[in-house]
């Protein structure tokens, strides 16, 4: 019987056999920071009906793991920031990608060593680490027999480098010395530089940025440079590096673009529409392979889009439409029409999604609610309500709609538990859905069975049950 190392090294020889696709390929990231998660095989059947074979995770999740086992979705794993300077290189692969690895198993490539780490808001704080990880990670692969199939890749965020116009492109000088240490070891080892390119950040964050030259359907404001024209944020930002790699001699380098979206929710600007015209531009423009002006007819190699699902326990830190990424809300629903070019027209909606009963909580109609106050800081501080600031799809509820939005954030969360929707008398369960237009209140996933989260409604009597109905039935008015 051959040793474990054995049969995967055997399993990777036989892989190295099937040639390499050349052409784009577009993947997703799964962000699993939500507070309503579906079950790993659920998702992964998302990933399936859409035909998407590349996926990128920001950890190693085991469970996620196994659901990608035997799919043939080819998979990026990452390493936290904050384990960088602690982790052991041996114990990781081993338990990390030798032990999914094999017949039937994940097709892990690539390793993303931190997630920005050379971002300027750090302060530099991880950006030492990275070279050292990256060395003893590279030798635990051979150790393991894995360094010809698994790749290690460091996510730069576009800061990284800088310039007035694509063609003079430069890293930032504090990171020259890293990043020639970092395009040095990449080209040895055959992987790609990966970089997180985000055109609604620069559009967000800038007054005066055209809002035109954010998508791809030309603009009124291009940007010249030399003999080239950018007309689209995404080009210029992309040749940028390519410059910045040229400096260093590395002009060839294969770029991978490791995230790149647009949100729905939580800002002016962010929102469907905008968001299906900036995905689709960007798609047709990555795989009609014209490239860009510094490198006509070679398109990033892959690209993976921000993000598969809204995460709803996402830090709003940056903003609140840091919770809206997803192409699919977090049950795996399409928000809009998008063709990922990849064999479906549309997208399609998960399905066998495990739902929390169907109920709501909202705000008692019969009750004074001058007191709310803290409960509606409460709710807000522990569960989502980024819909309802400015620009968000609940922004427009009246003040009562308002607290019930915030109250039902705060139940579902909660698994629907009984006391969840108390808020000392001023909450109430219903059956009828609240939802207002656009604005959707959610009911809950879960990836468990549902006995212990359904259990406490069970005490709950017929009579409280059915008079819940009619009160909420007799206060909401007719539309």
């Amino acid at each position: 019987m051959r040793s474990g190392v054995g049969v995967v090294a055997l399993f990777i020889f036989f892989l190295l056999l099937v040639p390499h696709e050349v052409e784009s390929a577009i993947g997703v990231n799964w962000g699993t920071l939500s507070f309503h998660k579906m079950r790993p095989s659920t998702v992964v059947d998302l990933l399936k009906a859409n035909k998407i074979t590349k996926v990128k995770l920001f950890d190693s999740n085991p469970d996620a793991l196994r659901a990608l086992m035997g799919t043939g979705i080819q998979v990026m794993v990452g390493i936290p920031n904050e384990m960088l300077s602690t982790f052991d290189s041996d114990l990781f692969v081993q338990q990390n990608l030798s032990r999914f690895i094999g017949k039937n198993g994940a097709d892990i490539r690539y390793v993303a060593v931190g997630n920005e780490p050379f971002l300027t808001g750090y302060g530099g704080q991880f950006q030492n680490y990275v070279v050292p990880a990256m060395v003893n990670l590279q030798q635990s692969l051979v150790k393991a027999n894995l360094a010809s199939y698994v790749k290690l890749v460091v996510p730069c965020n576009a800061d990284a480098y800088e310039s007035n116009v694509p063609s003079q492109g430069m890293f930032r000088p504090e990171l020259t010395q890293i990043m020639t240490q970092l395009v040095s070891f990449l080209n040895s080892n055959g992987s790609p530089f990966v970089v997180n390119i985000y055109p609604f950040l620069s559009l967000y964050g800038n007054s005066d940025f055209p809002q035109d030259y954010a998508f791809f359907e030309g603009s009124s404001h291009p940007v010249p440079d030399g003999p080239n024209t950018y007309y689209n944020a995404f080009d210029g930002n992309f040749d940028t590096l390519v410059a910045a790699l040229t400096k260093l001699g590395y002009g060839q380098m294969p770029i991978v673009i490791g995230e790149i979206g647009w949100p729905t929710d939580g800002a002016v600007g962010a929102n469907l529409t905008a968001a299906r015209v900036f995905n689709q531009g960007l798609i047709s423009h990555v795989l009609s392979n014209k490239g860009t002006p510094l490198r006509p007819g070679s398109p990033p190699a892959d690209v993976y889009l921000f993000g598969l699902l809204d995460e709803g326990a996402k830090s709003t830190l940056p903003g609140n439409f840091e919770r809206h990424w997803g192409i699919f809300s977090f049950d795996g629903q399409a928000k809009y029409r998008l063709n990922l070019g990849l064999g479906n027209r549309g997208l399609k909606n998960a399905k066998n999604v495990q739902y929390l009963p169907s109920r709501w909580c909202v705000a008692h109609p019969s009750k004074d609610m001058t007191q709310v106050g803290d409960h509606l800081r409460l709710a807000c501080s522990e569960a989502d309500c980024t819909t309802l600031n400015d620009g968000g799809s609940c922004s427009q509820l009246g003040e009562k709609d308002n607290i019930s939005y915030a109250f039902n954030s705060y139940y579902q969360m909660q698994m629907q538990h009984e006391k969840s929707c108390d808020f000392d008398g001023l909450g109430m369960v219903t059956f009828l859905d609240p939802s207002v237009g656009d604005c959707r209140f959610l009911v809950g996933v879960t990836d468990k069975g549902l006995s212990s989260s359904a259990e406490p409604m069970a005490r709950w009597s017929v009579y409280h049950i059915c008079i819940g109905v009619l009160i909420w039935r007799f206060w909401t008015p007719t539309i």
